[in-house]
Parts: structure tokens; sequence; C-alpha cells
């Protein structure tokens, strides 16, 4: 079996592309929208709306028929002679844009988590109903409402319900959900946006555990649903996070995502994690994009400087910077291979739980670490608000938080590894 390193068309041309767009719309406008915090970018929005609806989409999501000559997915071979790359390209993408300003990615029109939430659960009927939306006339946005103020990284924790009103076959659901990605723009009537949804996880039997948690989607404009609270955050600013509070939300009935029976089994629950492993990878690759950002900005400022990087010398001929820059180096390109792995598997149909966290875990560590590391390199520089490495190394850190923490995907691949239960090791 050979290992091929060389980049799909596809993937290139995508890169090129999206580095004009990075470099143009996105870092000449980084530090504005740092500074003026919930601000929307409406010029970066239509454009990448636009872009992608001649592209044949309405947003950055993986093509389940993606393949490196364009022809349809025919199971793990792709068409049978190239096979799939949608989320290896959607990877790829998501690096370009977050090497560009990672919180103005996050702002990039489409279905996002919400609709990751709608592929990895959601019946082929809700599938052709919740997506075909984000191909619109309009920019749309869709979030999905997991976590809770008592309930961050134990889901099956979570104390929102949904109860059927047998009378109107209609669900009833309240609860509060915090944190929420895309969430003021994905159910706020902004004029100049398309009417999009947020997916909501809810028990409908809290006695039964894991086994009672279900998905609804939530259109936009139902009454009951409610902004409640904008953070004010560290690092990715211009990216909206919401508090959401739902108050007697009615729904209809197939706004549950898969089967509309209610037995208690564990499928809901396996809904969340199956969106969990295909999206963590993605989250991995625009962590590695700030980091990808923040290297070439300390190469650049060292040489600058006369100081250069001399390949190939034994590392005890090579100085601290020349080492510590070749570590960081290693660091950036072992952690893209590891995504690129997990995204492979996902394109592949293969299960991805472990190299899913793995890839998480790697992209935390080594995100936060070399922006810390150039920032502490370039002195006075890094830590000024001059430039940008400031706000890359603030940037960084949600990379280890959102989409579980580091914590919680270290337990991940422990129980993965040793094959030990969430019960059994926690």
């Amino acid at each position: 079996m050979s290992i091929e390193f060389e980049s799909p068309k596809p993937i290139v041309q995508a890169q090129y592309v999206l580095k004009t767009v990075a470099e143009e719309m996105m870092r000449s406008k980084s530090r504005y929208f740092d500074e003026h915090e919930h601000e929307i970018p409406w010029d970066y929005i239509e454009f990448m709306h636009t872009a992608m609806k001649a592209m044949g989409g309405g947003s950055l999501a993986p093509k389940e028929s993606a393949s490196p000559e364009g022809r349809g997915d025919k199971g793990e071979g792709g068409n049978g002679k190239h096979p799939p790359i949608g989320y290896q390209l959607l990877a790829t993408q998501i690096e370009t844009l977050a090497w560009g300003d990672v919180g103005m990615y996050l702002v990039t029109p489409g279905g996002g988590l919400g609709a990751a939430a709608v592929q990895a659960a959601a019946s082929s009927e809700q599938k052709a109903k919740f997506l075909a939306r984000f191909g619109g006339e309009k920019p749309t946005f869709a979030a999905m409402c997991m976590t809770e103020a008592g309930a961050g990284s134990d889901t099956a924790s979570i104390r929102t319900r949904a109860v059927l009103d047998e009378k109107t076959k209609e669900w009833v659901i309240n609860g509060e959900k915090i944190f929420v990605t895309a969430g003021d723009k994905s159910i706020t009537e902004y004029e100049k946006l398309g009417k999009g949804f947020i997916v909501v996880w809810a028990s409908i039997d809290p006695s039964a555990g894991r086994a009672g948690m279900r998905a609804f989607v939530v259109e936009a404009g139902t009454p009951g649903v409610k902004v409640t609270k904008l953070e004010h955050k560290m690092g990715i600013r211009v990216s909206d996070t919401a508090a959401i509070s739902l108050v007697d939300v009615r729904v209809p009935f197939d706004h549950i995502l898969g089967s509309p029976t209610v037995e208690k089994t564990t499928t809901g629950f396996k809904g969340a994690m199956a969106t969990f492993d295909a999206t963590r990878p993605l989250v991995a690759a625009s962590g590695l994009g700030v980091a990808r950002a923040a290297l070439e900005f300390l190469k650049e400022k060292l040489k600058e400087n006369g100081i250069g990087i001399r390949y190939g010398l034994p590392r005890q001929k090579l100085t601290n910077i020349e080492r510590e820059v070749i570590d960081m180096e290693i660091m950036l390109k072992s952690a893209w291979l590891m995504v690129m792995k997990a995204v492979w598997m996902a394109d592949n149909k293969k299960p991805n739980a472990l190299e899913s966290s793995m890839s998480k875990v790697k992209a935390g560590d080594v995100t936060t670490k070399i922006t810390q590391k150039a920032v502490e390199i370039l002195g006075p520089l890094g830590y000024s608000r001059e430039f940008l490495a400031e706000k890359w190394m603030r940037d960084a850190k949600i990379t280890d938080i959102y989409e579980g923490t580091g914590q919680i995907n270290r337990l991940v691949v422990a129980r993965q590894i040793l094959g030990y239960s969430g019960s059994e090791l926690r």
C-alpha cells in the first residue's frame, strides 16, 4: 500500500482561490473586527454566499459525491476510480480561511454545526428539506444548541425538555442553551439574511438518560425563542456566541431529527456524537490555520532581522531560535497529518471517533503552543497590538475548548484505546 502526499486538483484550486479571499477580505480586516466585536462583516458574508452558490452549493459543507474528478461517490472508492475527498477538501478550505481570520471564518454563511447535526442525525427527507435553503438567494446560518449552564462537557446531563403535545402533534421545548456559535445570526431576523434555524438537543425522557436525548430543528422566527446574551470573548470576537432561551417553543412533529418515534434507544445520543466525529477534525483544521499564520509571520520577522533557519544541520549546531522554529514546524505538520487521517476516514465512511478526538487534542495543544511561542520570540513586537501575533494567541485558545475540551477528548481517546465505557473511565 502506497501513501500519496500530492493534493488532488480540487484541493489545490480551493487553496489558491481562498488564499486571495483570506488575504484581501479577512487578514486586512482582522484588527478592525477584533476591536469592533459582533459587528457583522457584510461584504465578506455576501461575497462568500455568492461564491459558494456559483460553485454549486450554499455553504462550506462536505459534498458526499465529491471526488478528485468531480464524479459521483460510489461507496468507499468514490466513483470506483477516485476516492471521495469531501471532508478533506472542507478541512483545507477551513484551514485557509482561518489563516486569514478564524473569527471571520466562523461567520461564513452556511450550515455550520447546525447543518452538521442534520447530516449526522436526520433522515434523507429531512436533509433535503433543511439543507436545501443554504443555496437560496440570501446568506443563511444554522447553529447547534447543546451546551447548558449545568451540562457542558457532560452532554448526557442536559435539562432542556421536549414534550409531545398529543392534541396538536407538536413538540413543546423548554430550556436554556449557552455558548451557541452563530446563534444570533441563525435565529434573529436580519433583513439581509435568509431564514436559518438552530438544532436544539433536548431530552424526551430525563429518566432514560442518554437514551432520551433527541435533536430538534427550530426555525428562525419561532415564538418563544430568544437570544438573551451575546458573549464578550477573549478571541474570535467577530463571531457571535449566544445564550438562547426556549420558552414553550412549539415545533412540528417531524422536526425531530431521525425517526419520529420516541423509543428509548441511544440513537439520539449517538447522533450527537456522530456530529462531533465529523466536525472535530474541522475545528482542528481551523486552529491549525491560526497556528500557520503565527508561524509564517514569525519566520518573516526573523528573516527581516537577518535570522534564517539553517535546515539540515545537526541539532546541536543550530541556535536556540532555529531549534524552536523547527520544532514548531514539526508540531504543525504532524497535527495536520492527524487531521488529514481523520477526514480521510470520514470521507471513506470509516468509524473515526478515535482519530477525530486525537486530531482535536493535538491541534488544541499545537495551536496554543505555537502562537504563544511566536509571541514570546517576537517579544515586544509580539505583545504589541501593532501586529496580529497577540490576536492569534487569543484566537488560538478556543481550539482547545469548544467542540469538546482537550480533557474530554483525552477521555474519549483513552476509552477508545482501552475499551472502557464512559461509566468505567471518567
